[in-house]
């Protein structure tokens, strides 16, 4: 039975990929996560802020011992370039690379046109397979256009794309007013893939402590429905590999997004939920299904369930809702 598949022009032993998590910030894990056999590895981010804080934090501390004496200088290391976050993930990247038999990709969440093109560069001389761009910009001005937003992505995109030559993906959000179109301009742009989809923090309120709170948690499957949706609707008509997230919870879960169209399938929830092992246990319920159903090779079940590609693509996807209305009416209703 052949899982292989193509992702970012990389040639995968299968489509189930380890996204970003803590699991991927050290050699360590990194290793048993190729180990347990996924077909590639997503470092987590590096922040530029976190790069940028520590070296103004460093030149501070520079600056106030040179106001104490010129002596005390040599008790503190010249200014950083980079950092020692950067010089730490840097290495992370470096090592990863060397110890395992699969692609490593970085993860790049910037915040200047600058730091997004040094960074990119740096992460391909360190040995990543390839460069993710996790354009998390949440527009909290409200007189911030949706054509301003779409053309930062745009930009970001065009300028990694001209500092590397190892493939770029872009991390997507699905609060785009047409994703659709902006999948297709990125994919003009030259993107060599796009994940679907990035999850914006959505701060929760303590009722008690009158305080915001800020908490990270692991998607549910339900929450693979939206992607799913996009990516059936974009199989076929763009170039760029299209890798599914957030919601993939088990071997269901893969098969599903196979169908719509996804090259590969992406997952930190349930790995962090069970353990870097439990890859296994969802490749092998993929094998499973692929025997049961008869299917040879992932390339032969993918996209089977992928959107038509119709002239009146308007009209398809509203005769599927009213539709699923009817349904709803008839099982729900008195």
């Amino acid at each position: 039975m052949d899982l292989t598949t193509t992702y970012l022009g990389l040639a995968l032993r299968n489509p189930l990929v380890a996204s970003a998590s803590p699991l991927s910030q050290s050699v360590a894990g990194v290793e048993r996560l190729a180990a347990a056999g996924v077909g590639a590895i997503v470092l987590p981010s590096l922040f530029e802020e976190q790069v940028r804080e520590e070296a103004e934090r460093t030149e501070r501390l520079l600056d106030h011992a040179g106001e104490l004496s010129a002596e005390s200088l040599t008790m503190f290391p010249p200014p950083p370039d980079g950092s020692g976050h950067a010089t730490r993930y840097l290495s992370l990247v470096r090592r990863a690379a060397e110890a395992v038999d699969v692609p490593v990709i970085a993860s790049l969440n910037g915040v200047t046109a600058g730091g997004w093109i040094h960074y990119a560069a740096e992460l391909q001389a360190a040995g990543a397979a390839a460069v993710e761009l996790n354009i998390y910009h949440l527009p909290g001005d409200p007189r911030t256009t949706g054509r301003e937003v779409e053309a930062r992505h745009l930009e970001i995109l065009t300028a990694v794309k001209a500092a590397v030559t190892v493939p770029v993906a872009v991390k997507l959000t699905p609060y785009f007013s047409s994703i659709g179109d902006m999948a297709l301009r990125l994919d003009e742009a030259g993107a060599d893939g796009l994940v679907l989809f990035n999850r914006f923090m959505q701060p929760d309120v303590d009722t008690e402590t009158l305080k915001v709170t800020a908490v990270v948690e692991l998607s549910q499957p339900v929450e693979a429905r939206l992607p799913r949706a996009w990516i059936a609707l974009l199989s076929g008509r763009v170039r760029a590999s299209l890798a599914a997230t957030t919601g993939v919870e088990d071997a269901t879960d893969v098969v599903k997004f196979l169908l719509a169209g996804a090259d590969v399938v992406m997952t930190a929830s349930a790995l962090l939920r069970h353990d870097p092992g439990y890859a296994r246990v969802m490749l092998d319920g993929l094998r499973d299904w692929m025997d049961r159903k008869g299917f040879q090779s992932v390339a032969d079940l993918r996209g089977r369930l992928r959107v038509p590609v119709e002239p009146d693509q308007a009209g398809f996807e509203r005769s599927r809702y009213v539709a699923a209305m009817h349904d709803a009416r008839q099982r729900y209703g008195p």
